[in-house]
Formats: structure tokens, sequence, C-alpha cells
């Protein structure tokens, strides 16, 4: 009997330690965004200055900070949604960390038609994630 009452409480704890994790990984990822926002303002100074025109490096850094913001933002809704972690924010980080690597890694036509179909596939997830919530609402 005694062992099943422990064994109940094992959500509540496992829960618990993934609430404080989150909580360390938001702190992290917040720490990374103002870094990288660092970064950006650092390069687009010096590309005024110096002419640099290495724009696919700063669109792919660009492509981070907001796969960062993502991310922070996913934990703040895991917070705010009772613990609950909405499906559309992994389609989005997806979509973000695939159009990344199409930018940074374009060298091969087939790859990238492949890469532009699996953000084909997660934009039609998406769609279908949202109409199943909209006929669950209705």
């Amino acid at each position: 009997m005694r062992f099943s009452n422990n064994f109940k409480k094992a959500p509540y704890l496992l829960q618990a330690l993934l609430n404080v994790c989150l909580f360390f990984l938001a702190i992290a990822l917040s720490g990374l965004l103002i870094s990288e926002t660092w970064y950006i303002v650092q390069f687009v100074y010096k590309s005024l200055f110096n002419k640099v025109d290495s724009y696919y490096e700063m669109l792919g850094e660009l492509l981070i900070f907001f796969m960062y913001f993502e991310f922070i933002a996913l934990i703040i809704k895991y917070f705010k949604s009772d613990f609950h972690f909405p499906l559309r924010y992994f389609i989005y980080i997806g979509i973000t960390a695939v159009i990344r690597l199409i930018i940074i890694d374009h060298d091969q036509a087939i790859s990238t038609f492949w890469w532009a179909m699996a953000i084909l596939a997660m934009i039609c997830a998406f769609f279908i994630v949202n109409r199943r919530n909209s006929v669950v609402e209705h």
C-alpha cells in the first residue's frame, strides 16, 4: 500500500523536475538570445562600414535568433497553457530550422528540393492541426 502511494506521487515529482529544468533552459536560451542579438548588431555595424557581402551568414544568424526566440516562446506557452506544449510551436521551429538549413547549405539542387518538400509537409501538418483545433472548438 505504501509503495502505491509513493508511485502516485511520481508524476508530480517528474512534472516539478521538468518545470525546473525548463525554467533554467529558458534562462539559458535568453542569454543566448541576447548574445545572438549582440552579434547581429555588431555584424550590421561592421557591414555598414566595411561593405561585407556575406548576406548568407547574416540571414543564418537571424534565423538562429528566431529559433532561440521560438524556443523561449514555446517554454512560455508551456507554462501559460497548464503544462502543455502546443504542437504548432514545434512545427514553427521545424520550419525555421529547415529554412536555415536551405539558406546555409544550398549547393545541391536535389537536397534543396527535398528540404523544401519537408517544409511543405510541415505546413500541411500545421493546417491539419489548426483545422482539427477549430473543429474541436466549435
